[in-house]
C-alpha cells in the first residue's frame, strides 16, 4: 500500500483536535487511508451503517477509539451527536475522522455543529510523491485517481468516462446541481478546452444557453466536488492593467485528457493544447504536495493586458514566490530572463523557472529546476 503524503499531517491534527475532516474527490482514496489509522469504520450513506453506529454510539464515545465516518454529510443528524460527544469531554483528541466528497454541504454542517472542534485536511489523488518520479509521464497521462490507471494502466479511459458519467448524472444531482446531465457534461467538456485560459461566465453561458450567474454556480458546484480548480488573479500595485478574471483548470489530467478524447495509444504530447495540461497538472502536483505537508497557501496567476505574465504565483508576507511553468526540456535563457524582470517588478522572494531539465540550478532565491526537484525542496 502506497504511503500517502498527508499521513502525519493527519496524525498531527488527530493529536491537536477532538476530530478531523479529510475532504477530497470521490475515489481519491479516503477510504483505504482511513482505514491505516483506525477502524471503528461506518459508511453512513449506506443505511445499514447507520443503524449499526447508532446501536455502537454509547459505546463509541465513551471509548478512546478512532471513529471513521465516511460520506459524513450524508447523514447530517450526526453532526449534533459529535458536537455533543465532543463538549462531553473537551479534552480529548482524535475521536473523529470524518470523511466527505462534497465541500459546500459537509462544511455547511461543520461551520453549524463543529466550528473550533474540528480541523480540515484535503486528500488529493495520487501525487508525484506517491507513485514515485519514474511513473510521473503516466501520472501526467491518466490522473492520480488508484483506480483510474496510474497503478492499473488498462484502465484509462474508460475508468475516468464512468467516473464522469456518475458524477453528472448521480453525484452532482444528490449535491445540489439542478442542471441536467447532458448540460453539465457539455460545461465540463467546454471547460476542459479552455484548461488554463481566462475564465468567461457569460461566453460560456452563451453557448450552454444559461444566464452568467446560471454558469458561476454551476461552476461553484464543479469546484465543490473537486472537479475544477478556479486560480485568482494576483493583485499587485503597479501601473500596468492586469488581468482580474480567474483562470479555470480541470484538476486532474486523466479527467481532462478523457474529456478531450485522448485514448490510451495517442501521441499526448503532439496535442496543441499540452503545454496548458502540463501546465495545470504541475500547479496540482504543487499545490496538492505542499498542502498535504500542512503549509497554508495563496495560490494566484499573474497577467497584465500587454502580455506580461506568470504561470503561478504564491502570495506571502516575505514577497510572493513566481512560478514559470515550461514543458520543454530544455528552458531557454530568455525565459528566466524575463521571469527575473518580473520579480524585481513583483518583489519576488523567489522565482522558479520550472520545466522537465535534467539539470536542475537553485540559487538562493532563482531557480531553474524540474518537478521532482522543486517538490523535494520547496
Amino acid at each position: 500500500m502506497l504511503r500517502r503524503e498527508v499521513h502525519a499531517l493527519v496524525r498531527e491534527r488527530l493529536r491537536d483536535f477532538p476530530a478531523v475532516a479529510l475532504v477530497g474527490p470521490r475515489q481519491c482514496g479516503k477510504t483505504t487511508f482511513s482505514r491505516t489509522l483506525g477502524h471503528g469504520y461506518f459508511d453512513l450513506e449506506q443505511r445499514g451503517d447507520q443503524a449499526r453506529l447508532d446501536v455502537a454510539w454509547d459505546e463509541l464515545i465513551e471509548g478512546d477509539r478512532l471513529t471513521i465516518l465516511d460520506e459524513a454529510q450524508a447523514h447530517p443528524e450526526i453532526f449534533p451527536r459529535i458536537r455533543g460527544a465532543i463538549d462531553a469531554r473537551r479534552k480529548k483528541n482524535g475521536r473523529f475522522l470524518l470523511l466527505g466528497s462534497v465541500a459546500p454541504a459537509l462544511m455547511r454542517e461543520v461551520s453549524e455543529s463543529l466550528a473550533g472542534r474540528l480541523a480540515i485536511v484535503e486528500l488529493s489523488p495520487l501525487l508525484l510523491d506517491e507513485v514515485g518520479t519514474p511513473k510521473m509521464e503516466r501520472l501526467f497521462r491518466v490522473g492520480g485517481f488508484p483506480d483510474g490507471g496510474i497503478l492499473k494502466p488498462s484502465a484509462y479511459p474508460t475508468w475516468q468516462t464512468s467516473y464522469l458519467a456518475l458524477m453528472t448524472q448521480r453525484d452532482l444531482p444528490a449535491w445540489g446541481l439542478p442542471a441536467r446531465a447532458a448540460t453539465t457534461e457539455r460545461l465540463l467538456r467546454m471547460i476542459a478546452a479552455s484548461h488554463g485560459q481566462v475564465f468567461n461566465a457569460s461566453q460560456l453561458g452563451q453557448s450552454l444557453g444559461l444566464s452568467y450567474h446560471t454558469v458561476q454556480s454551476y461552476v461553484g458546484y464543479l469546484e465543490g466536488a473537486y472537479l475544477v480548480r478556479r486560480l485568482a488573479p494576483y493583485e499587485a500595485n503597479m501601473k500596468k492593467r492586469l488581468v482580474k478574471s480567474p483562470r479555470l483548470y480541470v484538476r486532474d489530467t486523466g479527467l481532462l485528457h478523457a474529456l478531450l478524447g485522448v485514448g490510451a495509444k495517442d501521441d499526448l504530447l503532439s496535442k496543441p493544447w499540452v503545454g496548458a495540461s502540463w501546465e495545470g497538472f504541475v500547479i496540482e502536483q504543487i499545490l496538492a504536495t505542499r498542502s498535504a505537508r500542512g503549509e497554508a497557501l495563496d495560490a494566484h496567476y499573474f497577467r497584465t493586458q500587454d502580455g506580461l505574465e506568470c504561470d503561478l504565483v504564491l502570495a506571502g508576507r516575505e514577497g510572493p514566490e513566481l512560478i514559470e511553468i515550461k514543458l520543454t526540456s530544455d528552458p531557454h535563457p530568455a525565459d528566466l530572463a524575463k521571469l527575473d524582470a518580473l520579480g524585481a517588478l513583483l518583489g519576488a522572494r523567489r522565482t522558479v523557472l520550472l520545466s522537465r531539465t535534467r539539470r536542475s540550478v537553485r540559487g538562493r532565491n532563482r531557480w531553474s529546476v524540474d518537478l521532482a526537484t522543486y517538490l523535494a525542496h520547496a
